[in-house]
């Protein structure tokens, strides 16, 4: 049964104040104070108040958080006042020893490593994106970043130390009073059967949707949205209660655990590589970074710095930048700086973004739900959509690391903001969009709609002000950011922005899978809010699967992308929920009143999960995934298209470009950006007048290095000419264009044989 079965059976009935039942004279009630406040006490015991009642809660004013101080009930009217204990005795709780502080300070670690990590790369784009103004070096700036750090560093220590010294000094705070169990009220029995029938409408929502064919899509799509608004009144239900659960401390045995396995994840990304079309990008902007010094503002792929960028990718994002700023500083080749020391590190701080979410929103058992929900991303690789696929072999780039640790940080950031109204977490809210915006593009789409999400979970319980807010601090640097570069480079390229689209059903199907595999994803979407931790996280969790819910109405994607123009991007919605840790949220269900038979269940749960995914997922390490596993650290790339390009380059060649295989030409730019190539990758084409002869050229010559399609001797010998092709390459079985090489008076003065087997020509 749901966590929401507990629920119903002991939260009372939410009636007004003056509805409720008053207490007996001789026992006058104390109102309660509001969140961060405390009441002086009365002077004498006659002062106080008959029977006052609750104050109800002004719109906008939060109740008592977990955790606030409550005064102690007043003592009975006609009873003798407790003896008065002496005024120089003072009690003070007892001190922890030094094990327990020095574990409480080690399960901290992963909050402050994620936190200091999102701080410092918030830091770097921020120069990043004022380094446009004054003209500024990478180098230049990737020097100021580590002056930054370093004198906040400090003065983060010394803040710490003058922290310690107050709480010391500090007076100890009385412990809060347990509250009074609620009294059982005639409506649990009505919500429990809210619960139940949410649950039923999600499993049979999930199935629908998962197992493709067995109804029409408005079935699915007309469950999900039932099952979502019982799991949104639940949720607020829930958060209206007059007490709920703390926050969760992390134990120093659960970070331990946690980051050791971090630690094996990151070994672990060092020998696998993934063969990705957008590397020639992403890593390839490294490279011009690490070998030029300049930030290209404009193309870099076809031209030397000439062309106008690609309106899909403005030069916004900072972490390719970083990378290959990195790369120079240590003195590295930007791939190598990319792959075998970023990617590391990124994938440590991945593991433990996932890590947070789950404990911070599993109500029990968050070790058992964050292995089952590392294992799907490990075992659930096959599909170039997957999210296994954007987790460990993409985390370099920008987008992989957004949808694997930003996504699920600002859930975390969000209920902490949501809980405690702390200006420090709408600060790092605030950060972690400018970190959102440093990584990808994508954020401009997928972060309004994640904090659209949270916002209305707010709205639903009316808190106005924390929703602004929210909204304000997460969207004012992304949306900023959109709005500045499309002024400046214009709108996206209709062809640009609408190469791809995927109605409601194609979207669940590319990212949650079909099959068993999108039963459990459905699960995770329609049946975690009734599973994550009370009040913050099923709410926030209620509101994410509510706006998935609307988004998967047909014809929503389709009006999204009319009003955008980036319809070639919206399968990526589905990246607002954290399924990873809502998957592995599943095992965490408990049965009423059966402590054993609720852990047995969970166990077993989260062992059919595993079961499902090895049994019907492929693994990252196969080569149905698309990934080579290597006794080494390797980069990720086709290791014997890497050979023969990296042979290629220490040829004898004159200015110009080289023609070559398109698969070769597309690892031409990772090795250097002075190996300037004919065809980097065709579907950047799409943003560029298709007749023109800038496009055509490069395709014909293209077709004819991949012996696909041999035009004749005249415009092949034209495009060469227009192109400035002074090195072609082609494999020894191309026989027609070898043929075609000999006609045009072009002469073999380099070749390699197998295995890739390829010869060089040139004019003589």
């Amino acid at each position: 049964m749901p966590n929401v079965a507990d629920d119903a059976l002991a939260v009372e009935d939410q009636r007004a104040p003056e509805d409720l039942p008053r207490a007996p004279d001789d026992q006058p009630e104390t109102p309660q104070d509001p969140p961060g406040t405390r009441e002086a006490p009365p002077e004498t015991p006659d002062d106080r108040p008959a029977t006052p009642q609750d104050p109800q809660d002004e719109p906008g004013t939060p109740r008592d958080e977990p955790g606030t101080p409550r005064d102690e009930p007043a003592e009975p009217a006609g009873q003798p006042p407790a003896p008065a204990s002496a005024p120089d005795v003072t009690t003070a709780p007892a001190r922890l020893s030094f094990p327990r502080r020095f574990g409480a300070a080690f399960g901290a670690l992963p909050r402050r490593i994620t936190d200091a990590a999102v701080l410092a790369f918030a830091l770097f784009t921020v120069i990043y994106h004022a380094g446009f103004l004054a003209e500024l070096r990478p180098s230049v700036m990737f020097r100021s970043w580590l002056y930054c750090c370093a004198a906040l560093a400090v003065l983060a220590v010394a803040l710490g130390v003058v922290r310690a010294v107050r709480r010391r000094r500090a007076a100890p705070t009385p412990p809060a009073a347990p509250a009074d169990p609620a009294p059982a009220g005639r409506s649990r029995w009505w919500w429990l059967a809210v619960g139940v029938a949410t649950a039923a409408l999600g499993i049979a929502a999930a199935v629908t949707a998962g197992m493709g064919g067995l109804a029409s899509w408005w079935v699915p799509t007309g469950l999900g949205l039932a099952a979502s608004v019982g799991a949104a009144l639940l949720a607020r239900r829930a958060w209206l209660a007059p007490t709920g659960p703390p926050e969760p401390a992390a134990t120093g045995w659960q970070a331990l655990f946690v980051l050791l396995v971090s630690a094996g994840v990151a070994v672990s990304s060092l020998y696998m590589a993934r063969n990705s079309k957008d590397d020639v990008f992403y890593v390839g902007k490294s490279v011009w970074v690490a070998e030029r010094d300049i930030v290209p503002v404009r193309d870099f792929l076809f031209t030397e710095h000439v062309a106008a960028p690609l309106s899909t990718q403005p030069p916004t994002a900072s972490i390719e930048v970083f990378a290959g700023a990195l790369a120079r500083f240590l003195g590295l080749h930007a791939a190598d700086a990319t792959w075998f020391v970023l990617l590391p590190a990124l994938a440590v701080l991945a593991v433990l973004a996932l890590w947070r979410l789950v404990h911070r929103w599993a109500p029990r058992r968050p070790v058992l739900a964050f292995v089952v929900a590392l294992t799907y991303l490990y075992l659930v690789v096959g599909s170039d959509a997957a999210l296994g696929t954007f987790h460990l072999p993409r985390l370099y780039e920008g987008k992989g690391m957004f949808v694997s640790a930003a996504v699920p940080l600002m859930w975390v950031y969000l209920t902490d903001w949501f809980e405690s109204r702390s200006r420090w977490k709408l600060f790092l809210i605030a950060a972690l969009s400018v970190v959102a915006t440093g990584l990808s593009t994508t954020s401009a789409i997928i972060l309004p709609l994640l904090v659209g999400a949270a916002c209305l979970a707010m709205l639903l319980v009316g808190r106005w002000g924390a929703a602004l807010a929210a909204g304000v601090a997460a969207l004012a640097y992304p949306v900023g950011g959109v709005l500045v570069s499309r002024l400046v480079l214009g709108p996206v390229a209709t062809a640009g922005g609408e190469t791809q689209f995927f109605d409601a059903e194609g979207t669940y199907r590319r990212t949650l899978l079909v099959g068993v595999l999108g039963v459990i994803g459905g699960l995770a979407l329609w049946l975690a809010p009734l599973l994550v931790r009370g009040r913050a996280p099923r709410l926030l969790a209620a509101g994410a699967a509510l706006t998935m819910s609307v988004l998967f109405v047909p014809g929503v994607l389709e009006a999204l992308g009319e009003a955008t123009g980036v319809s070639a991007v919206l399968w990526r919605v589905p990246w607002i929920l954290a399924l990873p840790g809502l998957i592995g949220i599943l095992c965490t269900v408990r049965l009423p009143r059966l402590p054993w038979v609720s852990r047995l269940v969970g166990f077993v749960v989260a062992s059919s999960l595993i079961f499902c995914f090895a049994t019907f997922g492929v693994p990252m390490w196969s080569r149905d995934s698309f990934t080579e596993v290597a006794p080494r650290p390797l980069w990720k790339l086709p290791q014997q298209r890497l050979e023969i390009v990296q042979w290629i380059e220490g040829l004898p060649r004159e200015p110009g470009l080289l023609l070559a295989p398109s698969t070769l030409m597309r690892v031409a730019p990772v090795v250097s950006s002075h190996l300037r190539v004919v065809m980097p990758r065709d579907g950047y084409l799409v943003e560029y007048d298709q007749s023109s002869d800038f496009v055509r050229d490069r395709q014909r010559l293209a077709a004819f290095a991949d012996g696909t399609a041999i035009a004749p001797d005249a415009e092949v010998k034209a495009s060469i000419e227009r192109l400035n092709v002074t090195t072609i390459c082609v494999y020894w079985v191309n026989l027609e264009a070898k043929a075609a090489l000999k006609r045009l008076g072009y002469e073999m003065y380099a070749r390699r044989f197998a295995p890739g087997a390829v010869r060089c020509f040139r004019q003589p």
